[in-house]
């Protein structure tokens, strides 16, 4: 009866994982829980770490929800240290993708897989990478007194059989005993879910190792299951702590309260733990990234399952990006464009509303994922090893007292200063310096974009400036964003167009929302003899 039990509730759980599938999930993200890996893990040795001015530019958080599938949190910290990593050299994915197909052919490994993982669902899960990423509390200098008011206690008990009097004695280490034992509770408490998950996590890895596929992503993980085991049992100490902590059985629990606030048991096995844990990270880590790896394999499974378009990317040469069909996934519905880049930059001109941002954060979104997961929103998409840096939502920074103009200057001189790491780069702008007056936009805008296109940097750049087309069109490509305006409605079609913005709206949309005629005709009347003003130029210059 019981086996049926456990049987039909398998089944249920497995028909759950079967329904979400493909799904993004509904349930409330922690991002300072999931980013505690991320913020600890040293990616020195990687390509780039997205900083957070990039991911707050692309709508990262935003973007991470919609890719996370992760069954635990292990999965899930891990896949977002994943994310905002840009691997050195050329990435491995063979292996992924062969798990991967693995999952495909074989529904039921990857449910049961999904089974295992969920267990390691819990908040407490969030804190075992403290494990191995944080310093441990470490004992006091008189720790040494713990262990002499432990054993003084047990042969006082002894030695009551031998004399009464002792009780005395007993007593009076019981109550040193009891300050030091609540004194330690605060220590103990930090590691009340870090541990017990471990005890699990390290339970669920040695699962997963038997199958032949997973244990291609560490031949060597046995040993540091070995380690960790080595430790096991004093841990299940944690676990019987962690479990009568809700235990509606007062009794007992008050019972194993006397118990080791008699001989001190708390303090002795915590820092006991401790000590053998810090001569264990490496392997811990190890175990954690095993678990993790296989879990961001699933989330990766759901998510092109759930796409409806969707390619793996192909690794190119520098300065050549190519995207056929690319889209923005946060955007339903999304209109798709295609793009071609090969030794040019790129600059967009077009009405606000027209689709120039969303396309450039389509572009950047794009070139992370297959970075970092091996999947692009496109039918194909095509780039060489890029880092990846921004400008597109800058903002007055009032607490240091930055203007707009000064946050932005900031963030494109960190750029100027990328642009010549001898790295191949992809750059993305929007409205480079809005911040000041025209002439100076134009002058100052030529002269960086000018500079961040040269190497094997790509610039991806939108502006409202015109005159900009003109000066840069031999190191960039011209495209553009249009509108349809008629009497009574703006329509945009959100298609990549290519060459310059011929047609301006701006003043006829005013027209339609109602503006006084008089406000109508002065603009029109300004803007035909600025044009006339900068055809002049133009033709002085020719001459």
């Amino acid at each position: 009866m019981k086996s049926l039990m456990i049987f039909n509730r398998k089944k249920k759980v497995k028909d759950l994982f079967n329904q979400s599938f493909g799904q993004v999930k509904e349930e409330t993200f922690n991002f300072d829980l999931i980013e505690r890996y991320f913020r600890k893990k040293d990616n020195s040795r990687e390509l780039q770490t997205l900083s957070d001015k990039t991911c707050n530019d692309l709508d990262f958080e935003e973007l991470f929800l919609f890719i996370d599938r992760t069954n635990s949190k292990v999965g899930q910290q891990y896949l977002y240290n994943r994310l905002r990593t840009i691997p050195q050299a050329s990435h491995e994915f063979s292996l992924q993708e062969r798990i991967l197909k693995e999952f495909e052919k074989t529904p039921e490994l990857r449910l049961d897989v999904q089974t295992l993982l969920a267990r390691l669902n819990e908040q407490d899960t969030y804190y075992i990478s403290s494990l191995f990423q944080h310093e441990h509390t470490k004992p006091p200098k008189w720790f040494f007194i713990i262990k002499f008011l432990s054993f003084a206690n047990l042969l006082s008990i002894i030695m009551l059989i031998v004399n009464i009097k002792i009780i005395l004695v007993i007593f009076a280490i019981t109550i040193i005993n009891t300050g030091i034992h609540y004194w330690n509770k605060k220590n103990l408490y930090q590691y009340l879910g870090s541990v017990p998950q471990l005890l699990r996590l390290n339970s669920i890895a040695r699962k997963l190792f038997e199958n032949e596929s997973f244990k291609e992503l560490d031949p060597t993980l046995n040993k540091s299951l070995a380690e960790i085991d080595k430790v096991r049992n004093r841990m299940h100490f944690f676990n019987l702590e962690s479990k009568l902590q809700s235990d509606t059985e007062i009794f007992f629990t008050t019972i194993l309260e006397i118990f080791k606030t008699l001989f001190l048991l708390e303090p002795l096995f915590l820092f006991s733990i401790l000590k053998e844990l810090n001569t264990k990270r490496t392997e811990i880590e190890n175990v954690f990234t095993f678990v993790g790896q296989i879990d961001s394999f699933i989330s990766i499974a759901s998510l092109r399952a759930g796409l409806s378009l969707h390619c793996q990317p192909i690794f190119t040469k520098q300065n050549r990006l190519v995207a056929k069909n690319g889209y923005h996934p946060l955007i339903p519905d999304c209109v798709e464009n295609s793009i071609c880049i090969d030794q040019k930059s790129i600059l967009l001109t077009g009405s606000n509303m027209s689709g120039k941002t969303s396309f450039i954060r389509t572009i950047g979104i794009n070139t992370i994922t297959a970075q970092t997961i091996n999947t692009c929103f496109a039918t194909q998409f095509s780039t060489a090893k890029l880092n990846i840096y921004s400008a597109i939502r800058i903002s007055d920074d009032l607490m240091n007292d930055k203007s707009y103009y000064f946050e932005e200057v900031s963030t494109i001189k960190e750029m100027i200063d990328k642009s010549n790491n001898g790295k191949a780069n992809l750059f993305l702008l929007d409205e480079i310096f809005k911040g000041t007056n025209t002439v100076e936009r134009i002058s100052a805008g030529k002269a960086v974009l000018s500079s961040l296109a040269k190497g094997d940097n790509i610039v991806f750049v939108s502006t409202h400036d015109i005159e900009l087309t003109d000066l840069l069109i031999n190191e960039y490509e011209l495209y553009h964003f249009s509108e349809k305006v008629d009497h009574k409605s703006v329509d945009f079609d959100y298609k990549l167009k290519e060459g310059k913005l011929k047609n301006r709206n701006a003043i006829r949309i005013l027209q339609i929302n109602g503006y006084p005629e008089e406000i109508i005709n002065e603009a029109m009347e300004i803007s035909k003899e600025l044009d006339e003003v900068s055809l002049t130029k133009k033709v002085i210059a020719k001459v």
